[in-house]
């Protein structure tokens, strides 16, 4: 059975309600969240063997983040201890012109502060056939990207596949490093690659581009420049998110297997429930469709697409899609009929 291993923060999410500001909430919802646990969370719906890996406080906030993982079916038996406190984000949740806004209260969190050495990862991995991490573990401390490097390493050395969601969030990067920095030496141990073309330049130090996704020829040849860059790259793919309003989004995709282009078709999404977590369904979907169709990539491509979507009409970070949802979209059942 498939065994997905991953890297990262849970956070605890407190979002304002009815699409208010900040200054006009009183109270505020409260749920967890985070880039690779969300990843986590798609993979145990799908039915897959997923691993949550993390820091967490020695107190009732870090308990009630465990039990969590386990009301998602998510494995937690690696979790360690230590730290002061709990990340937290506020998010405040936009409609129609507005978009929604992310403060981050996560500085001197448990995993900020978690240092290599203090997981025995060979341990961990053992009986792993994939290991997952994310742009947004390296952004929040040095001693974070130390940690997730060391995980990297010991997955390569083990020849564990590994797959990177780029996310890049310039709010995080505020300890002295920029991504070119940090992110070439992590990146080149990578299989799997989840990013824009330009975020991908960007974080490799190399001059940025403004690709067309549409253009069959160009495409390639800037794709292919990671590869020269990777050298265990295998597969990159990019969410197409065409932006109308916060309220409309139209999702497509491209995968690109240093052969050939795949192109999903692009859907409509509308009215956005919540548009928070969607790249992670995505990254969860791409993971599960190169897993389960290691042969048909258009298949893997159209799956996370499909899942994408979902994801925008659940309120919260996590997509709590079944396969058996995610597949019914595939197959051109779109309508929001009622199940009866």
């Amino acid at each position: 059975m498939n065994k997905i291993i991953a890297f990262g923060e849970i956070m605890l999410r407190l979002s304002t309600e009815r699409h208010l500001r900040f200054s006009q909430a009183k109270t505020f919802g409260s749920n967890y969240g985070g880039g690779e646990f969300n990843v986590c969370v798609s993979l145990a719906n799908y039915g897959l063997n997923a691993e949550f890996v993390t820091r967490l406080p020695e107190n009732e906030i870090g308990a009630s983040a465990v039990k969590e993982m386990r009301k998602m079916n998510v494995a937690s038996q690696n979790v360690i201890y230590g730290g002061e406190r709990l990340g937290i984000y506020f998010l405040e949740t936009g409609a129609g012109t507005r978009g929604s806004n992310v403060v981050y209260d996560r500085a001197h969190s448990s995993m900020a502060t978690i240092e290599k050495g203090l997981i025995d990862w060979e341990k961990v991995l053992e009986g792993a056939n994939w290991f997952h991490w994310s742009g947004i573990t390296p952004a929040i401390s040095q001693s974070a990207a130390e940690a997730c490097l060391e995980a990297i390493k010991i997955a390569h050395k083990m020849g564990i596949p590994i797959s990177c969601d780029l996310n890049y969030r310039s709010k995080l990067w505020q300890y002295g490093k920029a991504p070119s920095d940090v992110m070439p030496e992590m990146l080149q141990y990578s299989n799997v690659i989840l990013g824009d073309i330009d975020t991908a330049y960007f974080m490799l130090g190399i001059p940025k581009v403004n690709p067309n996704y549409q253009d069959e020829k160009s495409l390639p040849v800037l794709y292919s420049k990671l590869f020269e860059l990777i050298p265990n790259l295998k597969t990159v793919a990019t969410t197409l998110r065409y932006s109308v309003s916060a309220s409309h989004q139209r999702i497509g995709g491209v995968l690109f297997n240093g052969k050939t282009i795949y192109h999903a078709a692009v859907q409509e999404v509308t009215p956005v429930v919540d548009r928070v977590g969607s790249g992670d369904a995505f990254m969860g979907g791409l993971i599960y469709g190169l897993l389960e169709y290691p042969n048909n990539n258009q298949r893997a491509l159209d799956f996370a697409v499909a899942a994408c979507c979902l994801k925008h009409t659940i309120a919260g970070d996590y997509n709590l899609v079944t396969l058996k949802e995610v597949e019914n979209m595939l197959d051109g059942n779109s309508a929001g009929l009622v199940s009866r």
